[in-house]
């Protein structure tokens, strides 16, 4: 007896009985029969598709975008409406000077590219439209300042000929007292070096201005040598002054108030216009001389200023321009001269 077809049987039998184990243990394997998908071939192990998830950014965007409550098309129609009168347009009103300044050009150009007789006639109303509002804004702005002295600068420096000229002949009856007053308390140190040829022209102007108003002029040469020209001979050597005063270029000129006290004017040549006028400033910034006194050196009548005080302004008071007006003029009477 052939014993190959036994073993063959106990085979099959065995294979028989542990294809159901196998079959239970796989999860969602197909029973489609191995000679019916034979070309799949023997595969001992074989990796399973994992099922698709639903990714979390996808669940919190349906939970952030939930759906429509449904409302009907009048309700939503009447929000929008709503919402539109609550926002109305920013449109200017046409012909003011908002609307001109936004429209004025287009019409400008749109004459230019197509200079029909209708273009160019609407450009020229609307520009004759402009001229119109800039005259009587200027007739009412003449009246509002020839009728308030706070706003007239003819009251503070008049414009008339002759009224300038005697403005400037107080001035300078002003300033030469104040002058003379300042250099009989204070002088002018004045370092240069002989070397230094704006030294050798600015030298002749501090004589004039010793002699006009009897300023004392205190020379330090810095090199410790004359200027050839022959002023101020008598000087002091530089003994470390100058580098205790910042001096960077000559010549160098500081308003001195013995004991102490040192007020620079300037590093550089000036004429004596120049050179009183920085001395009057000086002055009136060291407390020596007051400020109306200085305001009407400079040809200025002493008027009050209108600057009010941070904060004492609020802002419902600038929406109203009477209130704005009185708001100013108040702070002016309580204010002070420059």
């Amino acid at each position: 007896m052939n014993p190959y077809p036994a073993v063959l049987l106990m085979v099959l039998t065995m294979l028989l009985q542990a294809l159901p184990a196998r079959a239970d243990e796989a999860v969602d394997m197909p029973t489609v029969p191995y000679f019916e998908d034979k070309q799949r071939g023997w595969f001992w192990y074989e990796v399973l598709p994992e099922p698709v998830k639903k990714s979390q950014p996808e669940i919190q965007a349906d939970q952030e975008n939930p759906k429509p409550d449904g409302k009907p098309s009048s309700v939503v129609q009447a929000e929008i409406e709503l919402k539109t009168q609550a926002h109305p347009s920013a449109e200017p009103q046409p012909l003011s000077s908002a609307w001109l300044k936004q429209n004025l050009e287009h019409y400008l150009n749109q004459a230019i590219d197509d200079p029909s007789p209708e273009n160019v006639a609407a450009f020229y109303y609307l520009q004759r439209v402009m001229m119109d509002k800039a005259e009587r804004f200027t007739n009412a702005a003449r009246y509002v300042v020839m009728s308030d002295p706070q706003l007239d600068e003819t009251v503070r420096r008049p414009v008339a000929t002759y009224a300038a000229n005697e403005a400037n002949h107080q001035a300078g009856v002003v300033a030469e007292r104040a002058l003379k007053a300042i250099a009989a308390q204070a002088g002018i140190l004045f370092f240069f070096r002989s070397d230094c040829p704006y030294c050798h022209v600015q030298a002749p102007i501090l004589a004039m201005l010793e002699n006009a108003y009897g300023f004392k002029i205190y020379p330090v040469s810095l090199d410790g040598l004359p200027m050839p020209n022959g002023f101020f001979s008598e000087f002091k050597r530089d003994n470390g002054q100058a580098a205790m005063l910042g001096v960077e270029q000559t010549p160098a000129l500081f308003l001195m108030k013995p004991p102490k006290q040192i007020v620079p004017l300037a590093q550089g040549a000036l004429s004596l216009e120049e050179l009183t006028g920085r001395i009057l400033l000086a002055a009136k910034e060291a407390g020596w001389i007051d400020a109306s006194q200085y305001q009407t050196t400079q040809g200025i009548r002493n008027t009050p200023m209108l600057l009010p005080a941070a904060g004492s302004i609020s802002p419902a008071v600038t929406q109203d321009p009477l209130s704005l007006i009185q708001a100013l003029q108040r702070s002016a009477q309580m204010g002070s001269t420059p």
